[in-house]
C-alpha cells in the first residue's frame, strides 16, 4: 500500500474537483444535466457518499479496483468519484465491448466490485466466473438479473472523510482502445487529470464556470473523462450528459435543448452530422469545438466550419497523456494539422534509434513529456518499457513539423506504407480522397500483392444517397497526387470497423483483404 505522506503533500482528485465547489459557497450550481435530471454540486456530494459508503459496505479497501460498466449517467460520476475519495482505483470500461471483452479487463484488472448499468447486467455471470476474489456487484436502474446490491439500497449520505492520498497515489486506471489487440491498463494517477485541467482545459479552451459541456466521446475514455467531467467541474461548470449511443440527429437534438458552449467529436462523428444534413442553427449555442481520436482531414475541417460556423479545434490526445497534448487554437487553426504542442508539455521526433529529428518536414517517431503522463500499464512489463522512456512517452505515431511549428500526423508506426521504396502518409492520402464529394468516410491501409510488394488500398464510405465510382475515384486521386501515392484498389463499404472510443480498427481491414484481389 502506498504511503500517504505528510498532511501538506495530501491530494485527493476527488475533493479538488467536487469539495472546493460547495466549500466556496457555489453547491448550488448546476455540476449536471442528463434528460429531465438536473443535479447541483451538492447534490452530486450527496450521491458520492452514497456510493462510498456503499462501498464500504461492500468491503472495497483502498487500492483496490472497481470496475465500472456504465453509461454517461449521474451514477457513472457518483461512483468514480466515491472510488477515488476512498483511494480505491476505479476502471471505467467501455459498455460498447462484448461480455467476454468486459470479463477479460475485470480479470486483469483483479477488480474486487463491479458496477453495472442495467441494459449491461448481462455480462455479471462472465464477470463473475472470469474474477477471482470479486466482493460485490452493483446495478444501477432496473434490471431482474442477480446482483449482490442495487444502487437504490445505497442511501447512507453520511459524510465520508476523503483518504490520506497524494499527488502520487494511484487514481484509476483506463484501458487502452485495443486497436491492435488485448487492452492495456494505463495508470493515472490522482494529479492527472489536475494537469490536464491546468494545461488544455484552461489554455486552448479557456473553460469558465458559466460553460456548459457537451461530449460526443464517453466518460470511460479518456478524452470524453476530461470533456464530461473534469473540465467542467475544475471550474464549477456544467456537464451535459448523454446516456444513449450518440447518433447525428440525437446529439442535435441534446445540444439545440441544452445549449453547451464547448463542443467535443471526433471526426467520424463531424462527418456524420454534415451528411445528416443537420441545422447549423441546433449548434449556435457552441462557442469553440473540439477533435480529436482520429486525425481530422483538412477538407473535412473546412466543410465543418463553414456549416456550422464555430471554430473546430483538431489536436491529438492518448490514454497514456490522458487529455489532448497538441493542439490548433481559435484563430490560428491549420486545417489538416494537429496545431502545435499545448502549454505544460513538450514533443519532439526521433528516428528509429531515437536520436532526435531536429529537421522541418521530416517525418520522425512523435514523443511526448508532460505531467499527465501515465505511470506505465498495468502488468505489462515490456510494453511499459517500450513506451515509458524516462519522461518521455513514445506514441507510436508518426509526425512531421513544420519550419514555423505546426504538427501534422503522418499515420501510427505500423500504418506508413512504403510504396516503390518511397514512404507514403495514409493520412495524406485519405485527406485527398475525402475532397471527393461522394466520399463521406476513408482510410488507407497498406497490404502486399502477391509479388510480395506493398500497395495501398482505400476503404471508402459514400455519403447519404451518394454512390461511389471507383473509376471516378481514380481520376479525382490522379489529378491530385502523385501517382507512387494513388491507391490501386478501392473498396467501397457501407461502415468502418471501429474500436469502442471510435478509433478505425486498420488492422481489421488489412485481415479483409488477400493479395491481388480485385476492386469492388
Amino acid at each position: 500500500m502506498t504511503t500517504s505522506g505528510s498532511t501538506a503533500n495530501r491530494f485527493n482528485i476527488s475533493a479538488w474537483l467536487l469539495d472546493r465547489h460547495l466549500d466556496a459557497g457555489h453547491g448550488g450550481r448546476t455540476a449536471i444535466v442528463c434528460g429531465e435530471e438536473t443535479l447541483r454540486y451538492v447534490d452530486v456530494a450527496d450521491q458520492v457518499n452514497r456510493a462510498a459508503n456503499g462501498l464500504l459496505g461492500c468491503g472495497l479497501r483502498r487500492e483496490e479496483r472497481v470496475l465500472l460498466v456504465m453509461n454517461d449517467e449521474p451514477a457513472f460520476v457518483a461512483f468514480f468519484l466515491a472510488a477515488l475519495r476512498l483511494g480505491a482505483v476505479p476502471v471505467p470500461t467501455s459498455p460498447m465491448l462484448t461480455a467476454g471483452d468486459v470479463a477479460a479487463i475485470a480479470a486483469d484488472a483483479g477488480a474486487r466490485v463491479a458496477v453495472v448499468s442495467a441494459e449491461y447486467a448481462g455480462h455479471l455471470p462472465a464477470i463473475r466466473e472470469a474474477t477471482e476474489g470479486l466482493l460485490a456487484t452493483v446495478v444501477v436502474g432496473d434490471s431482474p438479473a442477480a446482483a449482490t446490491h442495487r444502487w437504490s439500497d445505497f442511501d447512507d449520505a453520511a459524510p465520508v472523510p476523503v483518504a490520506s492520498t497524494t499527488e502520487e497515489s494511484p487514481g484509476f486506471w483506463l484501458y487502452t482502445s485495443g486497436t491492435t489487440g488485448m487492452p492495456k491498463g494505463a495508470m493515472h494517477r490522482h494529479i492527472d487529470p489536475k494537469v490536464t485541467a491546468d494545461t488544455y482545459a484552461a489554455s486552448v479552451l479557456g473553460i469558465g464556470p458559466e460553460d456548459r459541456c457537451c461530449s460526443v466521446a464517453k466518460l470511460f475514455f479518456a478524452y470524453g473523462l476530461g470533456n464530461s467531467l473534469t473540465f467542467p467541474f475544475a471550474v464549477g461548470a456544467c456537464s451535459v450528459l448523454n446516456p444513449a449511443r450518440p447518433t447525428p440527429a440525437g446529439v442535435a437534438e441534446l445540444v439545440a435543448r441544452h445549449r453547451p458552449t464547448l463542443f467535443f467529436g471526433a471526426p467520424g462523428f463531424y462527418a456524420g452530422l454534415l451528411d445528416a444534413a443537420t441545422p447549423a442553427e441546433q449548434f449556435s449555442s457552441v462557442r469553440l469545438a473540439a477533435s480529436a481520436g482520429e486525425v481530422l482531414p483538412a477538407a473535412l475541417h473546412e466543410r465543418v466550419v463553414a456549416h456550422f460556423g464555430f471554430p473546430l479545434l483538431d489536436g491529438i490526445g492518448s490514454t497514456e497523456a490522458l487529455h489532448i497534448f497538441l493542439s490548433n487554437r481559435a484563430g490560428a487553426e491549420r486545417g489538416g494539422t494537429s496545431g502545435t504542442p499545448v502549454p505544460g508539455y513538450e514533443c519532439k521526433l526521433c528516428d528509429e534509434a531515437g536520436n532526435e529529428l531536429l529537421e522541418a518536414d521530416v517525418p520522425g517517431q512523435l514523443h511526448i513529456k508532460g505531467g499527465s503522463i501515465a505511470t506505465g500499464y498495468w502488468c505489462r512489463r515490456e510494453a511499459t518499457q517500450a513506451a515509458f522512456l524516462g519522461e518521455w512517452n513514445r506514441t507510436g505515431d508518426v509526425y512531421s513539423r513544420s519550419a514555423d511549428g505546426y504538427w501534422t500526423f503522418l499515420g501510427r508506426n505500423n500504418d506508413m506504407m512504403k510504396v516503390g521504396g518511397i514512404w507514403v502518409s495514409p493520412a495524406e492520402v485519405e485527406n485527398v480522397l475525402l475532397q471527393h464529394p461522394d466520399v463521406l468516410e476513408a482510410v488507407v491501409v497498406g497490404t502486399r500483392t502477391a509479388d510480395g510488394l506493398e500497395t495501398a488500398v482505400a476503404f471508402l464510405v459514400p455519403r447519404r444517397d451518394r454512390q461511389v465510382d471507383p473509376d471516378a475515384i481514380e481520376a479525382h486521386c490522379r489529378a491530385r497526387m502523385a501517382a507512387f501515392k494513388r491507391p490501386r484498389r478501392i473498396v467501397v463499404v457501407d461502415e468502418l470497423p471501429k474500436t469502442a472510443t471510435g478509433k478505425v480498427q486498420r488492422f481489421a481491414l488489412r485481415q479483409q483483404l488477400a493479395p491481388d484481389d480485385p476492386p469492388r
